[in-house]
């Protein structure tokens, strides 16, 4: 059976970084190839592909559509790739779209009308549904039909369209942001965690055969060290890296060809950037390690605070690099040693308390 993916993704700004885990245009085409096609094949995520092998062979069994899935986690995991595994192994077609790109109640049901039974729906940034159009969505989740008003005034009807059984599978990086009706009636749900390095290797190994990349077990750990243990980062640096290795070496990427390339990017050992750097310097420079506001950190190193939020901060967290408090962001003495810079006990005040995770 032929697949049918279709993509209707909004047109939202993306942050220019190598390691901005958020979709890059560039990578569009060449990371549709470099995607697996079945669940034996997907690297890594082995909790969420044991319970889902058994979901599906359960459901192909029954001869129903598999119950609604639920994605969540850091950007850059997988999840429209496992979507499309998903769909793949139940030997169905898949329609793909996103939160923003559904504007109007309308715009869903032309979608839902058109799926056909047992298929796959994915809808990626699901958190981004605007309501009017997410309490058209109860409906069609939980009892397969589709409502509208049609007139206006009192000659305004409701009308109920059925619709073919189906799934749908909703991906988040923000699963705290969606509506409590909206959760409970996913019937799976799945945290994608961050990659150990190891499964970052084995990743980078399989994508550079399918480039036809030649790549030493060395260099591909080097790259994964500094991939933020992400797959999409993992690809987009491996094909830099393959670029600095055609031009400054024979074409084989080695653990030294790998170093220099990153190193020309900026990107250090730990996967850090130059606007991670530079962030944390400026809370030790300006605020003694902080504490320090979201705010006020935005205006100092000129970016918009959500942007810190979404994009900067997550990874620091998790790298045990910046805390948060009641009263603002903190530097930790990590982050200090990693930047080469002394470390003054007693600066940071009230960042000693660290185990609050407030905005």
């Amino acid at each position: 059976m032929i697949k049918k993916i279709e993509t209707d993704f909004s047109s939202e700004e993306r942050y220019d970084r190598v390691v901005d885990a958020g979709a890059h245009s560039e990578d569009s085409d060449i990371d549709i190839g470099l995607r697996p096609q079945t669940l034996d094949e997907y690297v890594g995520q082995e909790k969420a592909k044991e319970s889902l092998k058994i979901y599906i062979e359960a459901a192909k069994m029954r001869g129903e559509a598999l119950d609604h899935v639920l994605l969540y986690g850091p950007p850059g995991l997988g999840k429209t790739t496992l979507s499309a595994i998903i769909a793949n192994e139940l030997g169905v077609n898949i329609r793909i779209t996103s939160g923003p790109a559904i504007e109007k109640q309308g715009d869903l049901g032309a979608i839902l009308t058109n799926l056909n039974r047992n298929d796959v729906l994915f809808i990626d940034e699901i958190h981004r549904l605007a309501r009017n159009v997410e309490e058209v969505l109860y409906p069609a989740m939980e009892d397969f039909s589709f409502d509208f008003i049609a007139g206006k005034g009192p000659a305004a009807r409701s009308i109920r369209i059925p619709l073919q059984k189906f799934t749908l599978i909703g991906a988040t990086t923000r699963a705290g942001q969606l509506s409590t009706p909206l959760r409970d009636r996913f019937g799976v749900l799945l945290r994608l965690e961050l990659y150990t390095p190891a499964e970052l290797v084995r990743i980078i190994k399989r994508s550079a055969g399918l480039l036809g990349i030649e790549i030493g077990e060395d260099g591909a750990s080097e790259i994964a060290l500094r991939s933020r243990g992400t797959p999409r980062i993992a690809n987009r640096l491996l094909k830099r890296v393959r670029d600095y290795a055609q031009v400054k070496g024979n074409g084989v990427i080695t653990s030294e060809i790998a170093d220099r390339a990153l190193t020309m990017l900026e990107i250090d050992k730990l996967g850090l950037d130059n606007t991670d750097r530079r962030m944390l310097e400026a809370i030790i420079r300006f605020y003694d390690g902080g504490p320090v506001g979201l705010d006020t950190l935005a205006a100092t190193v000129g970016e918009e605070a959500i942007t810190i939020e979404d994009v900067y901060e997550p990874y620091l967290i998790q790298l045990g690099f910046l805390t948060r408090t009641p009263r603002g962001r903190c530097v930790t003495r990590l982050a200090y040693e990693h930047l080469g810079i002394p470390f003054r006990a007693g600066c940071q005040g009230d960042c000693a308390q660290t185990s609050f995770d407030f905005n």
